[in-house]
């Protein structure tokens, strides 16, 4: 009887447990990513300014790049920094970063734009991408995107 219940005490404990750990690494690793984003884009959000004027440049010309181009700068500039900023504080809610991308370095040469929903990062993906989808407006010639 001793052994039958010291082995119904350790296979309990196991079965207890384990889902747990599980779970504490999945967290764990969210509460990670998301304070390092969130570090990232308060310290990284000036760096909008000359990626869209970059951008601006590229598709428009320099004219359009130094004008709108700065002002699109700044207004994603102080968005990244606010994003990050409410990581920051929010950080042990593990959810998925609003902004794309995720970090400024990843696809310089793409606008940035802001995700609607706000979803935790344990949250299964569906079959839409979180990316711009295929017909969208970075993916269309520069002469047809405002027809």
């Amino acid at each position: 009887m001793k052994n039958m219940l010291k082995t119904l005490m350790i296979l309990s404990a196991l079965l207890f447990v384990s889902p747990q750990a599980a779970f504490a690494h999945s967290y764990a690793e969210g509460v990670g990513d998301k304070l390092a984003h969130g570090l990232a884009n308060t310290v990284t959000g000036i760096g909008e300014v000359p990626k869209n004027i970059m951008i601006g440049t590229n598709e428009k010309g320099l004219g359009y790049g130094l004008t709108a181009g700065l002002l699109t700068g700044i207004v994603h500039g102080i968005g990244r920094t606010l994003t990050g900023a409410v990581d920051l504080v929010t950080f042990v809610i593990p959810t998925k970063p609003l902004i794309y991308p995720d970090y400024i370095w990843k696809d310089w040469d793409r606008e940035t734009h802001y995700h609607p929903d706000w979803k935790l990062s344990t949250d299964e993906p569906k079959e839409k991408s979180y990316r711009q989808p295929a017909g969208s407006y970075e993916q269309q010639p520069a002469d047809q995107r405002y027809q």
